[in-house]
């Protein structure tokens, strides 16, 4: 098999090890209600965790004084007799959800790398390999079942307290803790996919295919590519929904050198899962991630590269520290997706566009600052330089964004505004924004 660059998982990520003085670990959601209403009569910090994959310090646990809600325990996968319809619980994992749902024969919008957890997943929106086809992982939710800052449970549905369902549809832990999600199935078990590695020689022909591609190709929404710029090696990935010989949707890219035979095969959701799963960055290391847009341009996306490939190489020599350039395609059809769903707070432009991310590694804490300063200067420089040229796009992706950033208040005024409201009116009390201890919360938007 080709070698494939690894993808970093994050989980618990050493920037995001602290330590709490008290951990709940419930198993059912009666028992959270409980915790809860111990919260509110005890005014006693929290933080909440499901997956732990989020590298942000204080986002899923807390130093010091402060209660831990850990979720792992209620990590139900029930899946409907009809197969159209699974119930997932906060603490699942996403590889083994895909493995179960694999026996029905269907499959389901989540995360895209097996160690995530559920919940974290669809409060920052969930983007998967075929959210071009079917929109956001939460854009496919039926309902969530959600225990609100006193304690009381309720259902939240586009029929019962939907102004609620559509905050919860990316809008981070602002709300409540999500015990149940209600998951729509998609029609999708067997697909095409092929994976390989190119020189770092061929990134300026890769990133000119890869805008071709997004103007000519990525029109078929049931294709998507994955391009991962390391900094010894690229690789990239063609994932189709359905068996196929390789689609003609992917032609842009076809004068491209791999390093090695690529590895293409018919094969299923979890085994492209496992695949990439089976090539995460270790977990005992210090992890960072970042996230910035822009619209679709061959040499917006050479001139950024270039500038994040020279400070990316200073920092690896000078600490070791690993680094991706990553640009995740988003067209039009997603964010057309959501509305036809019902909507929900993002606010994603109705445009072909890219989410850029970056997957940083490294070891010693006191490079944490040195090693930081390269995304968040690339970021700049992605605002910079669209901005100038008439492509800017001021949209961050939650589940990328990084600590200092404030992806909330890129969902737009309207929206924020709304979200506001919506969580006042179910937590009037603000506890999940006075007491929570991290994460993207409205009163930090």
């Amino acid at each position: 098999m080709t070698e494939i660059l690894p993808i970093p998982s994050v989980p618990r990520s050493q920037t995001a090890w602290l330590t709490p003085s008290c951990v709940a670990s419930p198993d059912k959601k009666e028992q959270v209600s409980q915790i809860l209403k111990t919260v509110n009569l005890f005014n006693h910090r929290f933080s909440v965790r499901s997956g732990g994959h989020s590298p942000n310090p204080g986002f899923s646990i807390l130093q010091g004084e402060g209660l831990l809600i850990d979720l792992r325990k209620i990590n139900h996968i029930a899946v409907s007799s009809d197969s159209k319809i699974v119930d997932l619980g906060p603490g699942a994992r996403w590889g083994t959800v895909y493995a179960k749902l694999d026996s029905y024969n269907v499959g389901v919008l989540g995360a895209r790398i097996p160690t995530v957890g559920v919940g974290g997943a669809f409060l920052g929106g969930g983007f998967f390999h075929f959210s071009g086809q079917f929109g956001m992982a939460v854009d496919n939710l039926k309902s969530v079942e959600i225990v609100l800052a006193d304690g009381k449970i309720v259902e939240a549905s586009v029929q019962q307290n939907s102004d609620l369902f559509w905050a919860i549809k990316g809008g981070g832990p602002n709300y409540g803790i999500v015990v149940n999600y209600k998951a729509n199935t998609v029609p999708v078990k067997n697909m095409w996919y092929q994976v390989g590695q190119y020189a770092t020689s061929e990134v300026p022909a890769i990133l000119d295919a890869f805008a071709k591609w997004q103007k000519t190709g990525a029109s078929d929404v049931k294709a998507t590519v994955a391009l991962i710029i390391g900094l010894e090696s690229t690789t990239l990935g063609f994932f189709y929904s359905e068996p196929a010989t390789k689609p003609a949707s992917f032609d842009a890219f076809n004068s491209l050198t791999p390093l090695a035979p690529v590895f293409t095969t018919n094969g299923t959701v979890q085994s492209l899962t496992d695949l990439l799963g089976g090539v995460a960055a270790p977990g005992a290391l210090r992890h960072d991630y970042r996230a910035a847009s822009s619209k679709v341009d061959a040499q917006l996306y050479k001139d950024v590269y270039a500038f994040w490939r020279q400070q990316a190489d200073a920092v690896h020599n000078s600490t070791g520290a690993n680094m991706t350039f990553t640009l995740q395609p988003v067209p039009p059809n997603l964010a057309r997706e959501g509305s036809r769903k019902g909507g929900n707070p993002m606010g994603v432009p109705k445009e072909a566009h890219q989410w850029w991310t970056t997957l940083v590694d490294w070891t010693r804490a006191e490079d944490d600052d040195a090693v930081r300063a390269v995304p968040i200067a690339t970021e700049q420089k992605w605002v910079e330089l669209s901005k100038a040229r008439g492509l800017h796009v001021p949209y961050l992706f939650l589940n990328d964004a990084s600590r200092d950033q404030n992806p909330l208040a890129s969902y737009g005024a309207a929206n924020l505004q709304r979200m506001r409201t919506i969580a006042k009116k179910y937590d009037p009390g603000e506890v999940f924004q006075k007491l929570q201890n991290g994460g993207f919360l409205l009163s930090k938007a």
